[in-house]
């Protein structure tokens, strides 16, 4: 997309909040990875952007969202989970397969059309990811989750997000049967970060690797 475009600016700023929530400011390395773009690139939009008060942009020390770019972002992350949350419920969708899908739809689509997937959804505050949507005014639903590779052992706990997008690992889970809502205990691991082997209900034992783990989000029961 042009540097100038909406979806662009969006993009960016949807970018940067993700990667705020490692660090204070985002680095535009880290940016320009994220975005597929050239380190350019990314110092041209930062200084665009801050002329627009959307982001403050240090050089050599990156980039922070003002309250109005936080405000943008919010509304396309709200924008991107209901219409996930709509691909999935009611038009048959495969988690896998409405990542992609709903990048481009978040563009296009009218905050009335946005606002009638939330009312028919009944106002849903997680996406089938189990990602937070957040609310009209940008609050977040919060709860405690921790990573699956971090679980102790024979705790049982229900599986409540996959902060996953790559659609080949979303398929292995669905296959394997780490859906959201399942429960399960973890009842071997490796040392050194090595494989987890779990029980997912009712009988399923499965062997995950430690990086697969550390993206499945569970909560006690």
């Amino acid at each position: 997309m042009p540097a100038g475009s909406s979806q662009s600016v969006e993009d960016f700023l949807k970018a940067v909040y993700r990667l705020q929530r490692e660090s204070d400011r985002v680095s535009t390395s880290a940016l320009a990875v994220a975005l597929d773009i050239s380190a350019p690139a990314v110092t041209d939009m930062a200084q665009r952007l801050m002329e627009d008060g959307r982001v403050d942009y240090l050089k050599y020390r990156g980039v922070r969202l003002t309250a109005e770019g936080e405000r943008v972002a919010l509304k396309m992350l709200r924008r991107h989970r209901l219409i996930e949350a709509y691909l999935v419920q009611d038009l048959g969708y495969q988690l896998h397969e409405v990542h992609d899908e709903a990048e481009a739809l978040e563009h296009t689509v009218s905050d009335r059309f946005v606002e009638a997937i939330s009312r028919k959804l009944n106002n849903p505050r997680y996406d089938p990811h189990g990602d937070p949507i957040p609310d009209l005014k940008g609050v977040m639903p919060v709860r405690e989750l921790q990573p699956l590779s971090q679980l102790a052992l024979r705790t049982p706990a229900r599986i409540r997000r996959l902060v996953m997008d790559d659609s080949a690992m979303l398929r292995d889970t669905q296959v394997r049967g780490l859906e959201i809502g399942r429960t399960l205990e973890v009842v071997a691991r490796d040392e050194f970060d090595g494989p987890i082997q779990v029980v997912v209900e009712p009988r399923n034992a499965q062997t995950i690797g430690f990086k697969m783990a550390s993206f499945i989000l569970v909560e006690f029961v």
